[in-house]
Protein backbone atom coordinates (compact mmCIF):
# COMPACT_ATOMS: atom_id res chain seq x y z
CA UNK A 1 0.00 0.00 0.00
CA UNK A 2 1.12 3.45 -0.88
CA UNK A 3 0.01 5.25 2.11
CA UNK A 4 0.70 2.45 4.68
CA UNK A 5 3.03 4.63 6.81
CA UNK A 6 -0.09 7.25 7.25
CA UNK A 7 -2.20 4.79 8.30
CA UNK A 8 -0.19 3.63 10.94
CA UNK A 9 0.10 6.64 12.35
CA UNK A 10 -3.23 8.46 12.21
CA UNK A 11 -4.86 4.68 13.09
CA UNK A 12 -3.31 3.12 16.39
CA UNK A 13 -3.60 -0.61 17.51
CA UNK A 14 -5.53 0.06 20.81
CA UNK A 15 -6.73 -1.86 23.01
CA UNK A 16 -8.00 -2.74 26.86
CA UNK A 17 -6.94 -5.37 29.68
CA UNK A 18 -3.54 -7.08 29.63
CA UNK A 19 -1.88 -8.00 26.87
CA UNK A 20 1.69 -10.48 27.48
CA UNK A 21 3.75 -11.90 24.94
CA UNK A 22 6.30 -13.96 25.08
CA UNK A 23 8.31 -15.09 23.12
CA UNK A 24 11.56 -17.88 22.72
CA UNK A 25 14.20 -17.98 20.14
CA UNK A 26 14.92 -21.53 19.64
CA UNK A 27 17.46 -21.48 17.23
CA UNK A 28 18.87 -18.69 14.67
CA UNK A 29 15.65 -19.26 12.26
CA UNK A 30 13.35 -20.43 14.58
CA UNK A 31 11.17 -19.30 17.31
CA UNK A 32 8.14 -19.42 18.99
CA UNK A 33 5.16 -16.98 20.98
CA UNK A 34 2.83 -17.03 23.41
CA UNK A 35 -0.04 -14.34 23.38
CA UNK A 36 -2.50 -13.47 26.02
CA UNK A 37 -5.09 -11.38 26.66
CA UNK A 38 -6.60 -11.08 29.33
CA UNK A 39 -9.97 -8.58 30.94
CA UNK A 40 -10.63 -7.11 27.64
CA UNK A 41 -14.18 -6.58 26.37
CA UNK A 42 -13.09 -6.33 22.43
CA UNK A 43 -13.13 -10.03 22.15
CA UNK A 44 -16.36 -11.61 20.33
CA UNK A 45 -19.55 -14.14 22.12
CA UNK A 46 -18.77 -12.07 25.46
CA UNK A 47 -15.14 -13.74 25.83
CA UNK A 48 -12.66 -11.70 28.03
CA UNK A 49 -9.31 -13.33 27.22
CA UNK A 50 -7.58 -15.53 24.60
CA UNK A 51 -4.48 -17.36 24.32
CA UNK A 52 -2.71 -17.91 21.07
CA UNK A 53 0.86 -19.95 19.91
CA UNK A 54 2.71 -18.79 16.83
CA UNK A 55 5.81 -20.06 15.43
CA UNK A 56 7.91 -18.14 12.87
CA UNK A 57 10.63 -19.69 10.46
CA UNK A 58 13.01 -17.20 9.05
CA UNK A 59 16.09 -17.25 6.66
CA UNK A 60 17.60 -15.35 3.48
CA UNK A 61 14.88 -16.39 1.17
CA UNK A 62 11.44 -15.78 3.12
CA UNK A 63 9.92 -16.95 6.46
CA UNK A 64 6.99 -19.41 7.18
CA UNK A 65 4.62 -18.45 10.31
CA UNK A 66 1.38 -20.66 12.18
CA UNK A 67 -0.89 -19.27 14.65
CA UNK A 68 -3.21 -21.02 16.69
CA UNK A 69 -6.03 -20.31 18.42
CA UNK A 70 -7.39 -22.81 20.74
CA UNK A 71 -10.36 -21.33 21.83
CA UNK A 72 -11.44 -20.36 18.66
CA UNK A 73 -10.12 -23.46 16.56
CA UNK A 74 -8.55 -21.57 14.13
CA UNK A 75 -5.12 -22.05 12.51
CA UNK A 76 -3.45 -18.70 10.41
CA UNK A 77 -0.85 -19.32 7.68
CA UNK A 78 1.56 -17.40 5.98
CA UNK A 79 4.42 -18.44 3.83
CA UNK A 80 6.65 -15.83 1.90
CA UNK A 81 9.38 -17.31 -0.64
CA UNK A 82 11.60 -15.64 -3.02
CA UNK A 83 11.65 -16.79 -6.12
CA UNK A 84 13.52 -16.84 -9.71
CA UNK A 85 16.71 -16.02 -7.69
CA UNK A 86 15.47 -13.01 -5.92
CA UNK A 87 13.34 -11.49 -9.21
CA UNK A 88 10.02 -12.21 -7.31
CA UNK A 89 8.52 -13.00 -3.72
CA UNK A 90 5.57 -15.53 -3.81
CA UNK A 91 2.87 -14.92 -0.86
CA UNK A 92 0.82 -17.48 0.53
CA UNK A 93 -2.17 -16.99 3.09
CA UNK A 94 -4.37 -19.42 4.69
CA UNK A 95 -6.88 -19.32 7.16
CA UNK A 96 -8.85 -22.22 8.75
CA UNK A 97 -11.17 -23.15 10.89
CA UNK A 98 -12.95 -26.25 12.72
CA UNK A 99 -16.31 -24.99 10.99
CA UNK A 100 -15.09 -24.49 7.94
CA UNK A 101 -17.53 -22.03 6.59
CA UNK A 102 -14.83 -19.31 6.76
CA UNK A 103 -11.49 -20.74 5.59
CA UNK A 104 -9.71 -18.61 3.28
CA UNK A 105 -6.73 -18.95 0.92
CA UNK A 106 -5.25 -16.21 -1.25
CA UNK A 107 -1.78 -16.39 -3.06
CA UNK A 108 -0.03 -13.79 -4.27
CA UNK A 109 3.55 -13.02 -6.57
CA UNK A 110 5.14 -9.44 -5.96
CA UNK A 111 7.37 -8.23 -8.80
CA UNK A 112 9.40 -5.04 -9.28
CA UNK A 113 12.55 -2.99 -10.34
CA UNK A 114 14.06 0.30 -9.87
CA UNK A 115 11.09 2.40 -10.83
CA UNK A 116 7.81 -0.35 -10.78
CA UNK A 117 6.28 -2.61 -8.64
CA UNK A 118 3.17 -5.12 -8.96
CA UNK A 119 1.49 -7.40 -7.47
CA UNK A 120 -1.00 -10.40 -8.61
CA UNK A 121 -3.52 -12.22 -6.37
CA UNK A 122 -5.32 -15.28 -6.81
CA UNK A 123 -7.62 -17.15 -3.94
CA UNK A 124 -11.10 -17.70 -2.81
CA UNK A 125 -12.36 -16.25 -0.14
CA UNK A 126 -15.80 -16.23 1.30
CA UNK A 127 -17.28 -18.87 -0.43
CA UNK A 128 -15.98 -17.73 -3.98
CA UNK A 129 -12.74 -17.03 -5.96
CA UNK A 130 -10.64 -13.62 -5.84
CA UNK A 131 -8.81 -12.57 -8.62
CA UNK A 132 -6.62 -8.76 -8.07
CA UNK A 133 -3.70 -6.81 -9.02
CA UNK A 134 -1.81 -3.58 -9.19
CA UNK A 135 0.93 -2.04 -10.60
CA UNK A 136 2.30 1.01 -8.80
CA UNK A 137 5.07 2.90 -11.62
CA UNK A 138 7.14 6.19 -10.77
CA UNK A 139 6.93 8.43 -13.22
CA UNK A 140 9.41 11.17 -12.63
CA UNK A 141 11.75 10.88 -9.48
CA UNK A 142 9.31 12.59 -7.52
CA UNK A 143 5.96 11.38 -8.98
CA UNK A 144 4.44 8.18 -8.96
CA UNK A 145 1.22 6.91 -9.91
CA UNK A 146 -0.71 3.08 -9.92
CA UNK A 147 -3.60 1.57 -9.30
CA UNK A 148 -5.39 -1.84 -8.02
CA UNK A 149 -8.21 -3.88 -8.80
CA UNK A 150 -9.54 -7.04 -7.59
CA UNK A 151 -12.78 -9.19 -8.53
CA UNK A 152 -15.00 -10.75 -5.53
CA UNK A 153 -16.59 -13.95 -6.71
CA UNK A 154 -18.63 -14.20 -3.60
CA UNK A 155 -21.12 -11.03 -4.26
CA UNK A 156 -19.57 -10.16 -7.91
CA UNK A 157 -18.18 -7.05 -6.51
CA UNK A 158 -15.38 -5.48 -8.61
CA UNK A 159 -13.35 -2.93 -6.53
CA UNK A 160 -10.94 -0.75 -8.08
CA UNK A 161 -8.53 2.12 -6.53
CA UNK A 162 -5.87 4.64 -7.97
CA UNK A 163 -3.26 6.49 -6.56
CA UNK A 164 -0.90 9.58 -7.00
CA UNK A 165 1.90 10.36 -4.63
CA UNK A 166 4.43 13.15 -4.53
CA UNK A 167 7.43 12.71 -2.39
CA UNK A 168 9.22 15.66 -1.63
CA UNK A 169 13.43 16.23 0.13
CA UNK A 170 12.48 17.00 4.02
CA UNK A 171 14.01 20.58 4.95
CA UNK A 172 16.58 19.20 7.10
CA UNK A 173 17.94 16.87 4.75
CA UNK A 174 18.37 19.91 2.35
CA UNK A 175 20.15 21.70 4.92
CA UNK A 176 22.47 18.99 5.51
CA UNK A 177 23.06 18.64 1.98
CA UNK A 178 21.54 15.32 2.27
CA UNK A 179 23.70 14.23 5.21
CA UNK A 180 21.39 12.26 7.38
CA UNK A 181 21.25 10.71 10.23
CA UNK A 182 22.56 7.00 11.25
CA UNK A 183 20.42 4.31 11.61
CA UNK A 184 17.38 3.31 8.94
CA UNK A 185 16.93 5.34 5.67
CA UNK A 186 13.89 7.37 6.48
CA UNK A 187 10.94 7.79 4.27
CA UNK A 188 10.72 10.62 2.46
CA UNK A 189 7.74 13.10 3.05
CA UNK A 190 4.54 13.09 0.60
CA UNK A 191 1.34 14.12 -0.47
CA UNK A 192 -0.66 11.10 -2.02
CA UNK A 193 -4.30 10.93 -3.19
CA UNK A 194 -6.15 8.00 -3.72
CA UNK A 195 -9.59 7.52 -5.48
CA UNK A 196 -11.98 4.11 -4.71
CA UNK A 197 -13.89 3.92 -7.68
CA UNK A 198 -16.21 1.19 -5.78
CA UNK A 199 -16.99 3.20 -2.85
CA UNK A 200 -16.78 6.72 -4.72
CA UNK A 201 -14.55 7.92 -1.85
CA UNK A 202 -11.54 10.13 -2.09
CA UNK A 203 -8.45 9.93 0.17
CA UNK A 204 -5.69 12.54 0.76
CA UNK A 205 -2.87 11.80 3.08
CA UNK A 206 0.03 13.60 4.39
CA UNK A 207 3.19 12.40 5.71
CA UNK A 208 6.03 14.50 7.16
CA UNK A 209 9.49 13.72 8.74
CA UNK A 210 9.89 16.54 11.41
CA UNK A 211 12.86 14.87 12.28
CA UNK A 212 14.64 12.27 10.84
CA UNK A 213 14.63 9.12 13.00
CA UNK A 214 12.88 10.76 15.74
CA UNK A 215 9.44 12.91 15.07
CA UNK A 216 6.60 11.83 11.97
CA UNK A 217 3.40 13.28 11.83
CA UNK A 218 0.62 12.15 9.34
CA UNK A 219 -2.73 13.16 8.19
CA UNK A 220 -5.45 11.82 6.14
CA UNK A 221 -9.00 13.41 4.24
CA UNK A 222 -11.18 10.53 3.41
CA UNK A 223 -14.29 12.23 1.62
CA UNK A 224 -17.16 11.75 -0.94
CA UNK A 225 -17.66 13.91 -3.94
CA UNK A 226 -21.46 12.91 -3.84
CA UNK A 227 -22.27 13.02 -0.57
CA UNK A 228 -19.82 15.84 0.65
CA UNK A 229 -19.34 12.95 4.13
CA UNK A 230 -15.99 13.52 5.62
CA UNK A 231 -13.66 12.47 8.17
CA UNK A 232 -10.15 13.78 9.13
CA UNK A 233 -7.77 12.01 10.82
CA UNK A 234 -4.41 13.41 12.63
CA UNK A 235 -1.35 11.42 14.23
CA UNK A 236 2.04 12.08 15.64
CA UNK A 237 5.25 9.85 16.52
CA UNK A 238 7.64 10.41 18.70
CA UNK A 239 10.96 8.15 18.94
CA UNK A 240 13.26 8.39 21.99
CA UNK A 241 16.42 6.50 23.03
CA UNK A 242 14.12 3.73 24.50
CA UNK A 243 10.52 4.53 24.14
CA UNK A 244 7.89 5.38 21.16
CA UNK A 245 5.11 7.62 21.69
CA UNK A 246 1.90 7.63 18.87
CA UNK A 247 -1.31 10.06 19.59
CA UNK A 248 -3.70 10.50 16.80
CA UNK A 249 -6.98 11.80 16.85
CA UNK A 250 -9.62 12.56 14.28
CA UNK A 251 -12.53 14.82 13.44
CA UNK A 252 -15.72 12.87 15.86
CA UNK A 253 -13.23 13.70 18.88
CA UNK A 254 -11.95 10.32 19.68
CA UNK A 255 -7.96 10.32 20.92
CA UNK A 256 -5.98 7.38 20.85
CA UNK A 257 -2.49 7.01 22.47
CA UNK A 258 0.11 4.42 22.28
CA UNK A 259 3.20 4.48 24.60
CA UNK A 260 6.24 1.63 24.20
CA UNK A 261 9.40 1.25 26.56
CA UNK A 262 12.24 -0.84 26.77
CA UNK A 263 13.06 -2.14 30.59
CA UNK A 264 16.69 -2.52 29.66
CA UNK A 265 19.08 -1.53 27.14
CA UNK A 266 20.31 -5.12 26.58
CA UNK A 267 19.07 -6.95 23.54
CA UNK A 268 15.63 -8.78 24.11
CA UNK A 269 14.96 -6.90 26.95
CA UNK A 270 11.23 -6.42 28.05
CA UNK A 271 9.03 -3.96 26.72
CA UNK A 272 6.34 -2.40 28.40
CA UNK A 273 3.00 -0.83 26.75
CA UNK A 274 0.47 1.38 27.47
CA UNK A 275 -2.80 1.98 25.11
CA UNK A 276 -5.37 4.26 25.75
CA UNK A 277 -8.72 5.42 23.74
CA UNK A 278 -11.13 8.28 24.55
CA UNK A 279 -13.77 8.37 22.31
CA UNK A 280 -15.75 11.83 23.23
CA UNK A 281 -19.12 11.13 20.50
CA UNK A 282 -19.98 7.40 22.28
CA UNK A 283 -18.81 8.68 25.84
CA UNK A 284 -16.70 5.43 25.41
CA UNK A 285 -13.25 5.15 27.35
CA UNK A 286 -10.49 2.13 27.11
CA UNK A 287 -7.18 1.35 28.70
CA UNK A 288 -4.94 -1.57 28.58
CA UNK A 289 -1.37 -2.09 29.35
CA UNK A 290 1.12 -5.24 27.84
CA UNK A 291 4.37 -6.70 28.46
CA UNK A 292 6.58 -8.49 25.85
CA UNK A 293 8.85 -10.72 26.90
CA UNK A 294 11.44 -12.43 24.64
CA UNK A 295 14.97 -13.78 24.41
Amino acid sequence: MATWDVRRLVSLDTYDGVRVDISKQLSPYFACVHSFHLGTSMLPDGKNCSYGFTTQMNDEEGFMMARVDPERGTVDGRIHKALLGGLAMGKLQLGLSSEGQSDQMLGEVDVGAATWTANLKYGSMGGGNVFGCNYFQAVTPKLAMGGEGMYIGANGNMISSYTAKYSFVNENEEATDGATAPGPTEAPSYLAATYNAGQGMLSLNYKRAVTPQRVNIGASLECSPMTLESQVMLGAEFNLTRSKMNVCIDGTGRIQSVLETKLGREQGSPALNFAAELDHGKNVMKFGYGLNIGS
